[in-house]
């Protein structure tokens, strides 16, 4: 009977204390847990490298919050230059429309700066006229690659286009006419190709001689090209664009005395742009805040 009670039924093990089940049960379940501990530091890993991947990007909700925008910026053209201003607004999450408004000037191939000798001053023989325009647009742009994440490039095209207009302002010369009483004597004088010698101008005049005749020429213009995105700001945007672009006039905008002037102009570009992104509900704010404020102020006078 004692031995019965030792050996018990066959396949099952019998304990002399509860210490000892416990301890099996202990070592049983660390046994069966052991693979999946031994998956923990790579999901930690993978947990970490996701958190620092998140930092770097741009979240997608606010991506049509962020990019309504305020830019800066200037162009070099084939034939001109311009500064310009640019204001987006974010109308879908790929696609915005903007204004914009520029200075700018052309240049003639033609010109050559000229100095003659014993005169401080340099001239471009044969140019007639200061011009300088002025432009706004009312353009569109699409993105066609998104900007993931801060060391993204977002690359983008657009179009744009509205009124222009040239200002043209003569240009006088100081032109060597002769002596009198052992004195030069010195002419301001528009250029005439067919009666001033290049080597008897002695410079320009100032550049306020001829402002009461400056003329003005409207015309139309458009341009269009590919913008690429590439700060690591989320609050800055740095952009380069290149394009063409072409404008024409009513008239020809004279430039030289060459008698081929242009009225029409077409023009490869480059340009580069600083923008600030714009919080439209803070702007909202502040205009109202203005409203309030001015009505305020007007209460207590």
């Amino acid at each position: 009977m004692k031995h019965a009670l030792h050996t018990g039924t066959a396949g099952r093990t019998r304990w002399d204390k509860p210490a000892d089940y416990i301890r099996h049960n202990i070592s049983l379940k660390l046994i069966a847990t052991f693979p999946k501990m031994r998956l923990l530091p790579v999901i930690l890993l993978l947990l970490f490298s996701c958190q620092l991947f998140a930092q770097g990007e741009i979240d997608g909700e606010d991506r049509t919050f962020w990019r309504n925008e305020r830019s800066f910026g200037g162009s070099v053209y084939s034939n001109a230059w311009s500064l310009n201003y640019c204001e987006y607004r974010q109308i879908k999450p790929d696609n915005r429309v903007f204004i914009e408004a520029g200075l700018g000037g052309y240049k003639d191939p033609k010109e050559i700066k000229i100095q003659n000798y014993g005169s401080p001053y340099s001239f471009f023989y044969g140019k007639t006229n200061l011009t300088w325009n002025i432009n706004a647009a009312l353009g569109y742009q699409h993105e066609i690659f998104e900007k993931r994440d801060l060391g993204g490039i977002s690359i983008g095209m657009f179009i744009a286009g509205g009124p222009v207009v040239t200002f043209c302002k003569p240009i006088y010369y100081r032109v060597y006419t002769g002596v009198v009483n052992n004195v030069d004597v010195f002419e301001d004088k528009k250029f005439d190709i067919a009666t001033i010698s290049p080597d008897f101008i002695y410079g320009r005049s100032s550049i306020f001689k001829g402002i009461n005749e400056i003329k003005l020429i409207p015309g139309l213009y458009t341009h269009g090209g590919f913008s690429f995105e590439y700060s690591h700001n989320d609050k800055v945007t740095q952009t380069i664009e290149v394009g063409s672009s072409i404008s024409a006039y009513l008239k020809e905008i004279p430039i030289m005395d060459s008698g081929q002037n242009k009225q029409i102009f077409f023009s490869l570009y480059a340009s580069y742009k600083i923008g600030f992104i714009i919080d439209p509900l803070k702007m909202r704010t502040d205009f109202l805040m203005s409203i309030f404020t001015r009505k305020a102020r007007r209460e207590e006078e």
